[in-house]
């Protein structure tokens, strides 16, 4: 009797090792109404299809449940609840709005499910998980991070051009977490030892119900800045243009940092010799095989070009992730944390992501971003050098 508890015994404990079966399921929040949500979450099917067609992993098939969070804290939550607790999901993953992500860490942490976070730039995310979030992977840059970045990127720029003089900084940001978590971190990066004169001014985005950019546009032009920087949405991106050409509002450098760029916003005049900061652009197929693998296999399948960082990057979480379960030889979490510990990710971005300790985070992947502008209806890297594309075109064009 004894012999034949302790077979069932060790029987029992090995019951959870053989017992996966079915699918390896993938809960997705994004913004679906955002270009960035929208994008992203494609491209993460993208990836899930590609794996599936070679066989999927360890003789399963991913399935991506994606749920829209419509930017909205509330939204969000609840649909970490649902994913969790309706849909049974083995890993979490999306995300763009740093509001949106503060909604949902209570239930994040409650439930302790793997999370692939694609987005979600604010420091006030990283101190709301704190240190003891290790099922937490942060693929996006911290503001920190992409503030550290621009430093570093536009003294460079200016070392080498001498002809691109900038003193004076004005940032306009949206009103939410990320506009004011963007603010504040460049007024540090910037704005240290008196290098840089930083000002700045909020502003109500269009994706938000605003749209009037007057007060802030006559705000940065009384300022005078050598380089005029905006952190909002896709949606604030042409009006925001249209209402700086009514005023002749003309800095030497104008700079956009939204998550994702309106589809075809390349096609308006408007937007020729604006810079902007990313991740990724199409022009990185050039130099990358990865890119353009990734690139390719998104128009083929959608017939559309992939117009946000958020794209690649989404498709790379769920790589991510798969190749990390593949390692482990299971879904059991503390397993899958000590693979996806070990990745070195040849990513479609143009660079391997691998995971390191942040500020407060044991896990973050990606720690920069670059330095684009679009030149005739394509986004061209400026900075870093080593993967630039084009030269900039400097100061930026005064209005006609």
């Amino acid at each position: 009797m004894k012999k034949a508890s302790a077979i069932l015994a060790i029987l029992a404990l090995s019951v959870p090792a053989f017992a996966q079966s079915g699918n390896i399921k993938i809960g997705g929040t994004w913004p679906l109404g955002d270009i960035t949500g929208k994008q992203g979450s494609m491209a993460a099917q993208q990836a899930v299809d590609e794996i599936n067609a070679a066989g999927g992993i360890l003789g399963r098939q991913l399935e991506l449940i994606v749920i829209d969070d419509e930017l909205k804290a509330d939204k969000g939550a609840a649909a970490i609840e649902k994913l969790v607790t309706v849909d049974n999901v083995d890993v979490l993953m999306g995300g763009m709005a740093s509001g949106v992500a503060l909604g949902q860490i209570p239930a994040m942490k409650k439930y302790g499910k793997i999370v692939i976070s694609t987005g979600a730039a604010s420091y006030k995310v990283e101190e709301a998980l704190g240190a003891d979030a290790n099922w937490y992977f942060h693929l996006h840059p911290w503001d920190y991070n992409q503030g550290a970045s621009y430093a570093q990127g536009w003294d460079e720029i200016q070392k080498k051009y001498p002809a691109i003089k900038i003193k004076k900084l004005f940032l306009a940001y949206e009103e939410g977490a990320f506009g004011k978590s963007s603010f504040d971190q460049t007024k540090i990066l910037f704005g240290e030892g008196g290098r840089y004169v930083v000002d700045g001014a909020p502003f109500k985005s269009a994706a938000q119900g605003g749209g009037d950019y007057g007060s802030m546009l006559e705000t940065a032009k009384a300022f005078k800045p050598d380089l005029f920087l905006w952190a909002g949405y896709d949606a604030d991106a042409l009006p925001m243009l249209e209402q700086a050409k009514a005023m002749k509002f003309n800095p030497g450098v104008y700079l956009g940092a939204p998550p994702g760029w309106p589809i075809g916003f390349q096609n308006s005049k408007l937007a020729n010799n604006v810079m902007l900061y990313g991740m990724w652009a199409p022009s990185i197929n050039d130099i990358s095989a990865a890119s353009k693998k990734f690139y390719d296999g998104f128009v083929a399948k959608y017939k559309a070009e992939p117009a946000t960082y958020f794209a690649p990057l989404s498709y790379s979480a769920v790589y991510v992730y798969a190749d990390a379960v593949k390692l482990a030889g299971t879904t059991e979490t503390n397993a899958v944390i000590k693979a996806l510990e070990a990745t070195k990710y040849a990513s479609p971005l143009g660079q391997t992501i691998t995971f390191t300790p942040a500020k407060i985070i044991k896990h973050q992947g990606i720690k920069n971003q670059k330095i684009l502008q679009w030149q005739n209806g394509r986004q061209e890297v400026i900075w870093p050098f080593e993967s630039a594309t084009a030269k900039p075109v400097y100061p930026f064009p005064k209005w006609k």
